[in-house]
């Protein structure tokens, strides 16, 4: 009794007329939502990181730079992969360039 209830609920070829189109406007609201994805995550982070290691390559002897664990300091040395950082009178550290969050700038110096 309740087979021939669940049938008498939808009409015979009553699916094949709401599912037209379907496919389409699936693959329509995929690339929309990737598009919304590129511009609003995936491009700025791009940029983000271009900006970064071409921060990282500029890099030169003499530079206030400040690490990702927020130790400012000198560049004392350069190596392709490390930074020899001053960061008290007597003390060196090396790092790698990666860790450089930053160059310390004019700007930055006034507001210590």
């Amino acid at each position: 009794m309740f087979i021939a209830t669940a049938y008498a609920m939808g009409a015979p070829g009553d699916a094949a007329a709401q599912g037209g189109g379907g496919g389409a406007s699936g693959l329509i609201m995929m690339v929309v939502i990737f598009a919304i994805f590129y511009f609003i995550l995936i491009r700025p982070q791009q940029k983000k990181m271009k900006e970064h290691k071409k921060l990282v390559e500029d890099l030169k002897k003499g530079d206030e730079v400040i690490t990702a664990g927020g130790i400012y300091g000198t560049v004392e040395g350069l190596a392709p992969d490390t930074l020899t950082v001053k960061i008290a009178e007597g003390t060196k550290v090396k790092i790698t360039r990666s860790s450089v969050a930053g160059v310390v700038t004019e700007k930055d110096k006034t507001k210590e």
